[in-house]
């Protein structure tokens, strides 16, 4: 067993936010449980660890601690095992007080393997509920989802078959499982998709204090620590896709210096509360003139963010609609449009139209500033280049289609 405590001090925290602290881990070593001690009421510490070999897990602030053995692991964290050497408790200093935040952390290791804690039962597969048809587009079909979902593997309440069954009972056809700095979710994804009938796409959020983004695909950690400029060409090396997060989110607002710039934006996110606020879509044009508009409910427990779809993003999927790659795909050709919900008014790209459906008497806005009134529950109307928005007399945002 080893200890290390000590306080940590807003110099500590400007000098770097990151702190790594050693474990020796011998051979033979078959569990490694790390303990976290400070107060909640105080400060802020996220947890994480590496291991000789790199990244084996991050729980931010949503845990004091973790497990690692050969066959299971904490949610968050990586089974497999335990390579001898000199592993580290990652330590993020999230939030310091002036009079700095004491803190101990304790790292055992073992030879016996400790039980698993026990799962929990899955829950049975709901309806889908029904809505209605939508027109094909050269053979792709229109598929409702969410790109930004939190589980158990970093600080959501649910478990992964827990939010593929609501995602599933809210109408959705995929859903993007993006917790935050970690990819242990993904090897549950196929078999929860199986169960309960839903396309899960593998994500995850690449958090820091000054901006997040959601990386999609099946491609290995992305390094948090590494600046911004980074993480895009990482992703795209390895056949990801990389969105900006919620903007303008509060103190997760977008402020990380990059050369390149993302078309995938979060334009619409549970938080955009007030419609009639007119700033993320000013945000997002100023971004890039062809932003591909996404939406994410940001979903983590029920009464807290959005429930799954709202808002809903849609894709117009070419091939298989069960095949996650095949989201993707659509994510990257930017055939997306974003609704309030799976059943609320909708503006979809039709080729050289756009079909506005449940949106009589609204107001869709044109890239150029002009606007037209929507006449009927379903609309055509000549589209244009850019982003076009549905509105409310009051200017509130119901629809958006790139």
């Amino acid at each position: 067993m080893v200890t290390h405590r000590g306080t940590w001090t807003l110099p500590d925290r400007a000098e770097s936010i990151l702190r790594a602290l050693p474990v020796t881990v011998a051979p033979g070593t078959a569990a490694l449980t790390v303990r976290l001690d400070h107060s909640r009421d105080a400060g802020v510490l996220d947890l994480g660890c590496l291991g000789p070999d790199g990244f084996r897990g991050w729980s931010g602030g949503a845990r004091d601690g973790f497990t690692i053995t050969a066959d299971w692991a904490t949610p968050g964290y990586l089974p497999g095992a335990l390579e001898p050497g000199e592993w580290q408790v990652l330590l993020r200093l999230h939030r310091i007080p002036p009079e700095g935040l004491p803190y101990e952390v304790t790292a055992t290791t073992g030879t016996r393997v400790p039980a698993p804690p026990a799962e929990p039962p899955e829950p049975p597969r709901p309806e889908r509920p029904p809505r209605p048809a939508l027109p094909e587009v050269d053979g792709r079909r229109w598929l409702a989802g969410d790109l930004h979902a939190h589980t158990v593997h970093s600080d959501g309440n649910y478990t992964i078959d827990e939010l593929a069954a609501l995602a599933v009972s809210r109408g959705l056809d995929f859903l993007a499982v993006t917790d935050h700095n970690t990819v242990s979710h993904h090897p549950w994804l196929p078999g929860s998709a199986h169960r309960y009938g839903i396309t899960l796409v593998p994500g995850q959020e690449v958090t820091t204090d000054r901006g997040h983004a959601n990386a999609f695909g099946p491609i290995g950690w992305v390094d948090f620590r590494e600046p911004a400029d980074h993480w895009l060409p990482a992703v795209e090396r390895a056949g990801g896709l990389l969105s900006i997060n919620h903007p303008l989110g509060g103190d997760c607002a977008w402020r990380q210096p990059v050369t390149t710039r993302t078309r995938l934006v979060e334009v619409w996110h549970s938080g955009w509360w007030d419609r009639t606020w007119g700033a993320p879509l000013a945000w997002a044009r100023a971004w890039r003139p062809d932003v591909v508009p996404i939406g994410g409910s940001d979903f983590h427990r029920p009464g807290a963010d959005g429930l799954p779809g709202a808002p809903t993003t849609w894709a117009l999927v070419d091939g298989d609609p069960t095949d996650e790659a095949a989201v993707r795909d659509a994510l990257a050709a930017g055939r997306t449009a974003v609704s309030a919900g799976p059943d609320a008014p909708l503006l979809l790209r039709l080729g050289d139209e756009l079909l506005a459906l449940g949106a009589d008497g609204a107001l869709l806005g044109y890239p150029d500033g002009r606007h037209r009134v929507v006449h009927g529950d379903r609309c055509l109307l000549p589209a244009a280049d850019g982003l076009h928005v549905l509105e409310s007399h009051r200017m509130e945002v119901i629809a958006l289609c790139s």
